[in-house]
């Protein structure tokens, strides 16, 4: 029955009718209207013609005696809809409304965050949150579970770290999911434990299912919480379309639910998750895609390995920083064929997240020798990440048209500490972003919120800059792997529309395309590029809706 239902939705979705959309004709005028066009050129614009939620023209002329709405941009500059290519949509939402330790400078300012969020919070079961990073405290060490115990002992607390390849949990935490100095650590998975062999309270990529598997599964109620709250964060952004990187059976049946009532308020391409148990059923069932473009379903995300900065990237040699490491394979390599033959058989692109340049050269080569035997290079497959790659490896992804989905803001996050890890060698393959796009590849670009923040023009600033947002370095950090303003652009429009083949309906304002754009009050392209960070979104526009405003509730 569950299974009908599912393709009864499926049905539904594939005729949905375009009735949430406005029915008008608008034009919108007198603004500095940047995109693409369909060749790929950056153009300007100071009109913009919409009927029933789509482009139906630039600069036309206006007719007089129409009915048509007008709008006045009063000179801001308008720029399409931006997208995010790679996030967590219910990740972000869950973060908003949990403990925030992003920008703590210690361990114990981070437990004091926590106990205050658990005392303004008596009613939670669990205490949750996210966004730590030991190496912005001054001891650059994982913390442990007795700094939790000070200060919340009598319910369970389990905080992801910023790049949610590692968790802190306190000793409650650690006693309901059964770990102790016996429990080994699984594959591809750490539990850090101390010289005497007792667990620490940090659980690293794989070893963090065993928390996961005893926490209570959000129900709907919390699930349309984290999308409302992600949504209207994003909105507010300038992002009107995302890529979810990886959900689960039951998130799958909350978009479907939520696209057929027509209540998604930001555009999403859906990655089914590799690691769920019921994949071979959500791949029988085929890709779905709204005739609204709220929701596409055709893809799959896979882990190749795990983070940078804890370490689980997969590195062909040792780590600069602990000669006896050489990071995590999530997924064993032994596993790997028989995983892209599934998905690539059953026609949906495979989008791996590999960092590390042993994990990018395994996921290359799986990707081409399934290719030979299976096929499937055309459906636009993906590594997710990419952030290291042995330099003979750099010009495969061209030739074998695997697409390299980044993240500008890794590069700036990771700066104080990439080559730590690496060691300068290394660097020479390392976010090198403008050799990708010289070899002929598209880009598309993302943030990995809430890994990272979700605002764009973050991104678009780091990608053009190389800098944090206190412009450090001065000359940039590997400038020489930079991009142009307008290829940090296509990254977030067109490149990030393709990626999910989408470029025929969404990307550019150009004729029978979405009007999903923006303004925003300042322009990019003349602007001095280490003032793009500052951009702030004034309106976000949504199939000719406004869903946004600045300075509204």
């Amino acid at each position: 029955m569950k299974k009908l239902a599912l393709l009864l939705s499926a049905a539904l979705l594939s005729g949905l009718s375009a009735t949430a959309l406005a029915a008008d004709e608008m034009v919108y005028t007198n603004v500095k209207g940047y995109t693409l066009t369909p060749q790929g050129k950056l153009t300007t614009f100071s009109t913009l013609h919409i009927s029933d939620g789509k482009v139906v023209g630039l600069d036309q002329p206006l007719d007089k005696h129409s009915d048509t709405r007008v709008m006045d941009g009063q000179g801001q500059v308008m720029l399409p809809g931006l997208t995010d290519a790679h996030g967590h949509l219910l990740g972000l939402g869950s973060s908003l409304l949990e403990v925030d330790l992003r920008g703590t400078t210690s361990s114990q300012k981070a437990a004091e965050q926590v106990a205050a969020f658990a005392l303004a919070n008596p009613q939670q079961v669990w205490i949750t949150g996210s966004g730590w990073n030991q190496e912005l405290w001054s001891d650059r060490a994982f913390p442990t579970a007795q700094t939790l115990d000070e200060v919340v002992s009598d319910r369970p607390v389990w905080l992801a770290r910023v790049d949610v390849h590692a968790g802190w949990a306190n000793s409650k935490a650690l006693q309901l999911a059964g770990i102790d100095k016996n429990t080994p650590s699984p594959e591809g998975g750490e539990i850090v434990k101390d010289d005497q062999g007792n667990p620490t309270g940090v659980l690293i990529d794989n070893a963090m299912n065993l928390m996961q598997q005893v926490m209570p599964a959000p129900d709907a109620a919390q699930l349309s919480r984290q999308l409302s709250a992600a949504s209207d964060h994003l909105l507010e952004q300038g992002i009107t379309g995302m890529h979810d990187a990886g959900i689960t059976h039951q998130e799958y049946d909350f978009y479907l639910a939520r696209a057929a009532e027509q209540a998604l308020p930001v555009r999403i391409y859906a990655m089914l998750r590799a690691t769920d148990p019921d994949l071979p059923y959500l791949l029988d069932n085929g890709p779905i895609r709204s005739a609204d473009d709220f929701l596409f379903i055709n893809s799959v995300k896979a882990f190749g390995d795990g983070a940078l900065g804890s370490r689980g990237a997969a590195l062909l040699e040792p780590y600069s920083d602990a000669p006896h490491q050489h990071g995590l394979l999530l997924t064993p390599a032994t596993e790997f064929p028989a995983l892209f033959e599934q998905v690539l058989g059953a026609g949906f692109q495979l989008n791996v997240h590999a960092i590390g340049d042993k994990a990018n050269h395994l996921v290359l080569n799986q990707f081409e020798k399934t290719f030979e035997s299976t096929g499937g290079q055309s459906l636009r497959n993906r590594i997710e990440h990419a952030q290291v790659i042995a330099p003979q490896d750099l010009p495969r992804f061209a030739r074998l048209q695997v697409l390299p989905s980044m993240q500008p803001t890794h590069a700036t996050s990771d700066k104080n500490m990439a080559e730590d890890r690496l060691g300068k060698d290394r660097m020479a393959g390392a976010y090198a972003w403008q050799t990708l796009l010289k070899s002929g590849i598209a880009m598309p670009l993302g943030s990995d919120f809430p890994v990272e923040l979700a605002n764009p023009f973050y991104g678009i600033h780091a990608a053009v800059t190389r800098q944090d947002r206190d412009n450090q370095p001065v000359k940039g950090w590997y400038a020489h792997e930079a991009m142009s303003v307008e290829q940090a652009f296509r990254g977030f429009t067109i490149d990030a529309a393709y990626a999910a083949h989408m470029e025929d309906t969404l990307g550019t304002l150009t004729p029978g395309k979405w009007a999903d754009f923006i303004l925003v009050d300042q322009d990019i392209f003349s602007v001095r590029p280490q003032d793009i960070w500052k951009t702030r979104v004034l309106e976000t526009w949504v199939a000719g809706e406004k869903v946004y405003a600045a300075g509204t509730d």
